[in-house]
């Protein structure tokens, strides 16, 4: 009987950044052409920013009106009430991230150099001594509730949305003021400040209606299925900026004229809203379509009815299904704010357009919406990287 030889194993290259190059970038002779042009284009086209941006560019045009862009006309002796606002959304969001993040590593690599960022751009940025004092304050309180929320009981941090919701009217309060405090008028609201609230509100809004709307069309009742059939394919067959103008320029003509007059950022935000929660009811349905449907079946079989059914078996399961497509609808609803600046709205966008038709920065439009476009970059960034989290959480695709 003829015997087997031994081979030895085979041989493996350390993992050295040399041999990842050889292996991706340099394995033919085509591949090794391709990498070098490549190589060329990304030097030079670097190189032409970098010397653009250290100079040609002049990034006076910020430093001047960097009020301006983050808090539009709110009034400057009222500035204190948006930093408590500030601190109040990093406590929540750093208590809410710690949980999230309560079986990774503590002060992880990416977490550090995220934070050192922070604070070396606020030491440096061209801003007033007492923004950088409210600034830095902001930051270490964002550091420390990220830290408490590793370390409180998750039963009592199961009560964070809730302490989300209570925390909106103070909010509202300190921004719009009343019951002690100046009132400030919507019409001097702007920057990101109006950005936010209007983009967060309209997120909150659209969730639930969204949710409802996919409720209704998978109904058995069927003039529930229809309404919510023709709401949903009649608002996505419109255009946003259409259904923007109506609320903003048509919907007080058809009112009558002794009918108070809405406020314009409220009517801002139904458009967002309601033009928002018909794709997002389109989203959840094809959850409620994936769920399978012997879970139904198990369900009634235990005896639980219809209201339970849908809200402690089939609708957890839907939503964690379509976690990504939730959110990049509400990165897009975020992106779509920019939109009210054609009505005359000053949020980041008609800042922007405002600060350019000052004669003393006409052409500056390179240096103020790479500026604009880095802010909205951090935030999309930031709720992308958070639907990912949740993601993988919840083991969505894993199983």
């Amino acid at each position: 009987m003829e015997t087997v030889p031994i081979l030895p194993p085979p041989a493996t290259e350390s993992p050295t950044p040399w041999n990842w190059a050889r292996k991706n970038l340099f394995s033919t002779w085509y591949n090794s052409i391709l990498t070098v042009v490549c190589l060329i284009i990304a030097f030079q086209t670097i190189k032409g920013i970098i010397v653009w941006a250290t100079t040609k560019a002049q990034w006076r045009v910020l430093e001047a009106n960097l009020p301006l862009f983050f808090a539009g006309r709110f009034p400057r002796e009222s500035y204190w009430r948006l930093w408590i606002v500030t601190a109040i959304i990093a406590f929540l969001g750093g208590l809410t991230w710690g949980n999230i993040q309560r079986q990774e590593r503590l002060w992880n690599p990416p977490l550090l150099i995220i934070l050192g960022a922070a604070v070396v751009g606020t030491v440096i940025s061209p801003i007033d001594l007492t923004s950088r004092f409210y600034l830095l304050a902001n930051i270490i309180v964002a550091a420390a509730s990220y830290w408490a929320g590793r370390q409180i009981n998750p039963k009592i941090m199961s009560w964070i949305p809730a302490i989300w919701v209570l925390s909106f009217p103070i909010v509202l309060w300190l921004i719009k003021g009343g019951l002690g405090l100046s009132e400030v008028s919507t019409n001097d609201w702007g920057g990101l400040v109006l950005t936010l609230f209007l983009a967060v509100i309209s997120i909150v809004l659209s969730f639930p209606l969204g949710v409802l709307l996919a409720l209704g069309r998978q109904s058995s009742l069927p003039v529930v299925r229809l309404l919510s059939t023709l709401y949903i394919e009649i608002i996505r067959g419109l255009p946003l900026i259409g259904i923007l103008f109506l609320g903003q320029v048509m919907l007080q003509l058809f009112l009558p004229p002794e009918y108070p007059k809405l406020d314009r950022v409220i009517r801002a935000i139904a458009g967002l809203t309601l033009f928002s929660a018909a794709y997002l009811a389109e989203n959840v349905r094809g959850g409620l379509q994936a769920v399978p449907r012997g879970q139904i079946e198990a369900a009634r079989s235990i005896g639980l009815n219809t209201p339970l059914l849908t809200i402690l078996i089939v609708l957890p399961q839907a939503l964690r299904i379509v976690i990504p497509a939730i959110g990049g609808q509400f990165i897009g609803l975020f992106m779509d704010t920019s939109l009210l600046s054609l009505f005359g709205m000053l949020e980041l966008i008609g800042i922007s357009r405002a600060v350019l038709a000052n004669p003393s920065y006409i052409g500056r439009y390179a240096e103020v919406y790479i500026f604009v476009g880095i802010i909205y970059w951090i935030f999309c960034y930031s709720m992308s990287l958070a639907s990912r989290k949740i993601e993988r959480t919840l083991g969505v695709g894993q199983r």
